[in-house]
């Protein structure tokens, strides 16, 4: 567990009037349902040294998806909410973050060839039994790791799949749709009445990955809206970066 998170999983805790409790509850339901395997290490050979690409579900993704089909080098790490566009578009993630919330059939189109991050926490609990469907699966906790269930850091699908490329070392992470800002994606398929939390959701993703640039040896970039702590990158200098 990196270094800090039990005071960042405190302010969630406070701040979103999360159980605890319920969280754990989650995870240890979480890990009875997964499986021992080696799937640790299927991911640490697609992140360690390597390009990561980590895409969320925000209004830039619209501009990043034709860019997205013509990069054939790198590994893409998606959030679920943005998984529907990427798979119309034949764009296939290697690693897709999700806490169930998204869209199932796309999930399921992809339950056998995509490895998947689960995330446990108190409102999912009902959904995890869907897991049993992924073939290539680990799962995550915000509370202490214990077991088969880990805790890489990040708060949201998007801001996770930062935390888990860095901590299995990728050397350069580059976001797309991955916006935090005011505006909420018409992806991420966000209810009138869950705006505003979702808004406060994207403010503390957005204040965690500003921290773990400052914890991190990956090297970052985003080609989403300027996050304190990573590089600003257009789309024509992507070439420039990708290794």
């Amino acid at each position: 567990m990196i270094s800090g998170w039990k005071k960042e999983y405190s302010d969630i805790l406070k701040k979103f009037n999360y159980d605890q409790k319920k969280d754990k509850e989650s995870a240890i339901l979480l890990d009875s349902i997964l499986k021992k395997s080696k799937v640790d290490e299927k991911i640490y050979d697609l992140i360690y040294g390597k390009t990561v690409f980590v895409i969320g579900s925000g209004p830039s993704l619209s501009f990043a998806i034709p860019k997205l089909r013509n990069l054939k080098k790198g590994t893409k790490i998606v959030a679920d909410s943005s998984l529907k566009p990427l798979l119309e578009n034949g764009i296939i993630p290697e690693i897709v973050v999700t806490d169930l919330d998204g869209d199932e059939s796309s999930l399921r189109k992809i339950a056998k060839k995509s490895i998947f991050v689960v995330h446990a926490h108190g409102d999912n609990i009902e959904k995890l039994s869907l897991s049993k469907e992924f073939k290539k699966c680990i799962g995550t906790t915000q509370t202490k790791p214990f077991n088969k269930i880990q805790n890489f850091g990040g708060f949201t699908d998007g801001d996770r799949g930062v935390f888990l490329a860095s901590h299995y070392g990728a050397k350069k992470i580059i976001l797309f749709g991955m916006d935090f800002g005011n505006r909420i994606g018409k992806f991420s398929n966000t209810k009138k009445s869950e705006r505003k939390i979702k808004l406060m959701k994207l403010k503390k993703g957005r204040s965690l990955l500003e921290w773990l640039a400052t914890n991190t040896k990956s090297e970052l970039f985003t080609t989403s809206m300027q996050i304190k702590g990573f590089k600003k990158i257009s789309y024509k200098d992507l070439n420039t970066i990708i290794t």
